[in-house]
């Protein structure tokens, strides 16, 4: 399976963040999945990388020019994919993946989190998208979007495409599962 990571260029201060990162790209070469990131070689972002490789997988790295030094490209990659833009980047990683995982990360994890989840919600893919939920990171979120959809402004059956997983076991199960929007054909404004 080809699987892109959404996580941080930062290694935050929780540790479990880092050893989530290494331990979901440990898995990953050992299960000869292919690692689709964002190409850079700091932070969790490299020791997802490094741990993939080091596992005996595969990584494709996909960077926008504008970032190669700042994010520091892994330039040592043996797939590595320069492109124009944050655009281009991030349609050029769900292009090239079966499926989703967001790690901890910051603005541009839930940037790229949540275009995602709404390419699926538009019907444009029909991957599943998982969030780890490491040491309950992302338990604030998870109930922001059980609101919106209490607030009637987002369907049950496109909030149930931001998945959760709280151990590197069920990050794996929920990939396996397929997406299913239910309900068939919606229209805008239709709660059903």
């Amino acid at each position: 399976m080809k699987i892109c990571v959404y996580c941080g260029s930062n290694p935050g201060f929780d540790p479990a963040f880092r050893e989530a990162a290494m331990a979901l790209g440990t898995e990953m070469g050992r299960r000869g999945d292919r690692l689709v990131y964002g190409g850079s070689h700091l932070g969790m972002m490299g020791m997802l990388a490094d741990a993939v490789l080091a596992a005996g997988g595969a990584v494709t790295g996909v960077i926008p020019r504008l970032l190669v030094e700042k994010e520091a490209a892994y330039l040592a990659l043996a797939d590595l994919h320069l492109v124009d833009s944050m655009h281009d980047r991030k349609a050029k990683m769900a292009d090239l993946a079966d499926g989703f995982v967001s790690l901890p990360g910051g603005f541009g994890t839930l940037d790229e989190t949540f275009e995602i989840a709404t390419w699926a919600q538009l019907g444009l893919h029909a991957k599943p998208l998982v969030l780890w939920n490491v040491n309950g990171f992302y338990d604030a979120l998870f109930t922001f979007l059980d609101g919106i959809v209490k607030a009637g402004l987002l369907r049950p059956q496109h909030r149930s495409l931001v998945r959760e997983a709280r151990s590197l076991d069920e990050v794996f199960e929920q990939l396996a599962k397929p997406v299913e929007l239910g309900g068939g054909k919606w229209l805008p404004g239709d709660l059903r």
